[in-house]
């Protein structure tokens, strides 16, 4: 399994406020990147796997709402992810 208890306090600790902080909009960012990030490479090797390409679409979605809701509420932490996390716009 790729997605650990481990890593995702990782995730979270390095990205929120604490391990146990999971419901920062940077966090829930942070990891829905690194899923998105897994599903890529599953999707390099396994170029049919619609119900993956499926699910990355939509993952991909939620990860723009939540960015968009950031910029809203606060653009320099919007900034600060997106440039800790190398995500382009």
């Amino acid at each position: 399994m790729y997605l650990t208890k481990e890593v995702k306090q990782n995730i979270f600790a390095k990205h929120g406020k604490g391990d146990n902080d999971t419901g920062t909009a940077e966090g829930q960012i942070a990891l829905f990147t690194f899923r998105i990030n897994h599903l890529t490479e599953h999707l390099k090797k396994n170029r049919k796997d619609f119900n993956t390409e499926r699910s990355l679409v939509k993952m991909v979605g939620k990860r723009r709402s939540l960015l968009d809701y950031l910029k809203k509420k606060d653009i320099n932490r919007y900034r600060a992810i997106i440039k800790e996390l190398g995500i382009r716009k």
